[in-house]
């Protein structure tokens, strides 16, 4: 995998946002950071709203968690883009206008990462705080068919499957294996595709 890269940074990394932060804007690779919805999105999960309505309250919670991101001082924008160096990309005013993905709890920030990867035509690198897909107890090093998993939403990997999106995940807790990546070392983790 060689960038640009699209970087989706999971919610449930906020305490580690600085760290992750530090390895991208020091990169010399272009990335362009999707939030995921974190706290903000559990929020809306809570309240027991579906369809339409949890849709876009739970983009408007990765608008959120993005603003958080955006507050560390990292260049951001509303206009889906190929990054000339590390930004930051605020979905919501991309997501109403492209309007591309079901209206379902299925789909989450990984799957609209992993469209907007597709649209880009980049690879996408997804930050969790897990070491990646995990079958019978196994790390997985290579995933190439649709298998079940709570690592990511169940429209994820048919979607990166069949549109070709070569995906790695890391562990975001351990921002090293970030810079390692990105530096062109292998790295523990999960790579979807071929």
């Amino acid at each position: 995998m060689v960038g640009p890269y699209v970087i989706k940074i999971g919610g449930s990394l906020e305490e580690q946002l600085d760290p992750l932060l530090d390895v991208l804007l020091r990169c010399a690779c272009p990335v362009l950071i999707v939030p995921g919805g974190g706290r903000f999105a559990r929020m809306i999960r809570d309240t027991g709203i579906r369809g339409e309505a949890a849709h876009w309250m739970a983009v408007a919670a990765m608008e959120q968690f993005g603003w958080l991101i955006a507050s560390k001082g990292v260049r951001y924008s509303s206009v889906l883009h190929c990054p000339e160096k590390c930004e930051l990309l605020l979905p919501y005013l991309t997501l109403r206008q492209a309007d591309p993905l079901p209206h379902t709890w299925d789909v989450t920030s990984d799957s609209i990462a992993a469209w907007m990867a597709w649209s880009l035509g980049l690879d996408l690198i997804l930050l969790k705080s897990v070491d990646g897909i995990f079958s019978r107890g196994m790390l997985q090093e290579r995933v190439t068919l649709v298998l079940e998993t709570e690592v990511v939403d169940s429209f994820f990997l048919p979607f990166v499957l069949e549109k070709r999106v070569r995906t790695k995940i890391i562990n975001g807790n351990a921002p090293e294996r970030l810079e390692s990546f990105l530096n062109g070392f292998q790295v523990p983790g999960t790579t979807i595709g071929f």
